[in-house]
């Protein structure tokens, strides 16, 4: 046997009490060799069912007893006609027996493989265990159970079982579920056993493990917590997202009487000459570029080889810190688990004693890790404590990746502070309680839903469905979603119509209404030259409802709007597109150069041309009469420079301002601003301002301009 070769036994029962989820057990061991179809193609399944009215097995027949006990399949290669098998299971007429059908497992994989056989030995049961057990010969259940545990470990056999409960459970024998369970909890004190509990078909789906995937380390050494202490560690991954398997490339030019055609395709690359397309360039006359604004700077293999930065191989603790300086959306990529070097008494102590005080502490371990000799990066990355509650199971510490400055996305949004504040009534609150409640996927004395580690991808599982067709028929549709798949993917229909009151209610406490806004009526454009009649009466009539607004091709566009602000009618306006700040309606032109995400260069060309405008409105005023409007600027000006993080330049520009004051004696205007509360951006507004917040607030009365 191979090394990653898996030899399987698939124990059901088909006993009375097992025929309502029967169809869902066929499922799950499709699912199971469809899977092994495409990762473990070589690997071999027997199937046996117990609860038969028959009785089909090769130890009646050579001892007698194990009665109602079938082999569907022996062991063999997995292969298509195994998942047919499966379409159909017979129901059967007994009770059933899983220790006699274990027994008969376990028979089948010894006279297969013999007890010197190294390769791998898994037996699934899957069972309600609700039936009574037959009585042995010879002593208790508890000592038949102790004695096929003891020949599993010498055939290092492996025993998983799957204890369907659920709605099955509401008229059963306690007694006899209770003794079952001690029976099932007793395999896994004495071997290595394994037993799933299920109350749902999604719960199923997820409980047989479909895939084996081999323990890899990716990592063993020292973890370094100084020059003096060293501790020996093993890294395991913990969790690994699963992908879709690898789709190549298929030819059927192949004769179809040849075995041995592999029908793989091979590409191969030419790489011409731009000059030349005739000339094919030899791969010695090849070299990779990067670019660097409008030039490309060649970069030979030696050279990049050269800058590339080789740490050597090692796993470095930096410190401690408290765990809520770890913030949960910083965790990125996998998760992977460090533990002690098996057999190290030393170092299994030193990793429990230092996840032990973890967790007292409330810390966490900031380790630095390099997991393989000339690796190119460096992985700074958070460990966790993982105190374990079983004495058998040794503590061990959960690593989680850590972003860099680079990784970091750091979005600004606009503030909510300048919105209305608001607070749930008692009534709103209640019914948000009630909605939350009621979607509980943990309710008490009830199984959690949609556990991790029993919830099965269900993009990928109809995947697997979907090939499996394919192969039988190549123009099989593409099937629906399985209903037990639905309930990851979809809300609980059920659970939803059962709490339809509380929904309405939550509905009536948070009811959405349309904001009703008064439609404004647009005149055809007209294109005007620049400086025509038109647009002197526009200018004229501003102030009884009309706006005059230029196009980037100097034309005057004319438009009736509302008695409201002209900023509507500017937002309002999708087609205009705005390249400079002009005179009529500075604030909005400036908004909308901000929002402009054609290029970067918008964001500096509105907050110079605001400037600017300041600047021109100031020289432009006589007594005041444009001091209003320059504040209203310079407030959208500090707002605009707030969202898109340019301090700097604001607070540069006022600092020039309040000096442009008191060189033009414009101390009235000097007033009104520290009238109106303006200050530099501090530190707390925007990260990158230098700004305390005391020196924001103390501004305007240290640099108060004085006139002669």
């Amino acid at each position: 046997m191979a090394r990653n070769k898996e030899s399987l036994v698939l124990l059901l029962d088909v006993g009375p009490k097992m025929h309502g989820v029967l169809p869902q057990v066929e499922k799950v061991c499709a699912m199971l060799l469809e899977k092994k179809l495409i990762y473990n193609k070589y690997d071999e399944v027997g199937i046996v069912l117990f609860g038969t009215a028959e009785t089909n097995n090769e130890l009646t027949k050579e001892v007698g007893g194990y009665e109602n006990i079938v082999v569907l399949r022996s062991i063999k290669v997995v292969d298509g006609d195994l998942v047919d098998v499966l379409d159909q299971i017979p129901r059967g007429t007994v009770p059933g027996d899983f220790l006699d059908a274990i027994i008969v497992g376990m028979d089948m994989l010894i006279k297969k493989y013999g007890p010197t056989n190294k390769g791998k030995k898994r037996l699934c049961l899957i069972t309600n265990a609700l039936s009574r057990l037959r009585d042995p010969y010879e002593g208790t259940k508890e000592d038949q159970v102790s004695t096929i545990a003891q020949q599993m470990t010498e055939q290092a056999i492996k025993l998983e079982c799957v204890v369907v409960r659920g709605k099955l459970s509401g008229d059963a024998d306690k007694n006899v579920m209770d003794e079952n369970d001690k029976l099932l909890e007793l395999f896994t004190k004495k071997t290595w056993a394994k037993t799933l509990y299920v109350e749902s078909a999604t719960s199923l789906l997820g409980a047989l493990r479909t895939r084996s995937i081999a323990p890899v380390t990716i990592f063993r050494g020292d973890l370094e917590v100084s020059s003096a202490l060293k501790i020996k560690v093993w890294v395991y991954k913990k969790t690994s997202e699963e992908k879709f398997p690898t789709l190549k490339k298929y030819s059927d030019k192949a004769p179809a009487t040849d075995k041995f055609a592999t029908h793989e395709i091979k590409v191969d690359f030419e790489y011409r000459s731009i000059n030349d397309p005739e000339t094919v360039v030899p791969p010695e006359q090849r070299i990779k570029g990067y670019r660097y604004g409008p030039e490309v700077v060649p970069v030979s293999s030696d050279a990049w080889e050269a800058v590339k930065f080789k740490p050597e191989k090692s796993v470095k603790l930096l410190g401690f810190t408290d765990a809520k300086n770890i913030l949960r959306h910083y965790y990125m990529k996998d998760v992977n688990i460090f533990i002690a070097e098996p057999g190290k008494r030393e170092a299994v102590t030193a990793i429990s004693a230092l996840a032990r005080a973890m967790k007292e502490l409330n810390k966490v371990a900031i380790v630095r890790c390099v997991w393989r000799q000339g690796q190119s990066g460096v992985v700074i990355g958070v460990l966790t404590p993982n105190v374990s509650v079983k004495d058998s199971v040794p503590d061990s510490l959960y690593f989680n990746v850590l972003p860099f400055m680079e990784d970091v996305r750091e979005f600004q949004f606009p503030s909510f502070k300048n919105l209305p504040t608001f607070q749930p009534t008692e009534e709103q609150q209640a019914a948000a309680d009630n909605l939350v409640m009621m979607l509980d996927l943990a309710p008490p004395a009830k199984e959690e839903n949609l556990k991790p580690d029993l919830t099965p991808n269900p993009v990928l599982e109809r995947f697997y469905h979907f090939l499996e067709l394919k192969a039988k028929d190549p123009d099989a549709a593409v099937p629906p979603l399985d209903e037990a798949l639905k309930k990851i993917s979809e809300p609980d229909a059920e659970l939803l119509s059962q709490n339809k009151s509380v929904i309405d209610e939550f509905r009536r406490c948070f009811e959405l209404k349309e904001n009703s806004t008064k439609k404004k009526s647009t005149r055809s454009v007209k294109e005007k030259p620049s400086g025509s009649d038109d647009e002197k009466e526009a200018a004229e009539d501003h102030n009884v409802g009309k706006t005059l607004m230029t196009t980037d091709d100097n034309t005057a566009v004319k438009a009736e709007i509302s008695d409201e602000k002209p900023s509507s009618a500017v937002a309002n306006n999708s087609s205009l597109i705005v390249e400079k700040i002009e005179n009529i309606t500075p604030v909005q032109d400036f908004e909308a150069m901000l929002s402009r995400r054609d290029s970067s260069d918008w964001i500096t060309k509105a907050i110079k041309g605001m400037r600017s405008k300041i600047l021109e409105l100031l020289e432009d005023s006589f007594k005041g009469s444009n001091y209003d409007k320059a504040v209203e600027c310079l407030v959208a000006l500090r707002k605009g420079c707030v969202l898109e993080q340019e301090p700097k330049q604001f607070n540069d520009y006022l600092q020039y301002l309040c000096r442009f004051c008191k060189d033009h004696g414009l101390n009235d205007f000097y007033e009104l601003l520290d009238l109106k509360g303006m200050t530099l951006i501090t530190k707390s507004e925007a990260v990158d301002s230098d700004v305390a917040d005391e020196a924001a607030r103390s501004f305007l009365v240290t640099k108060e301009p004085k006139v002669e």
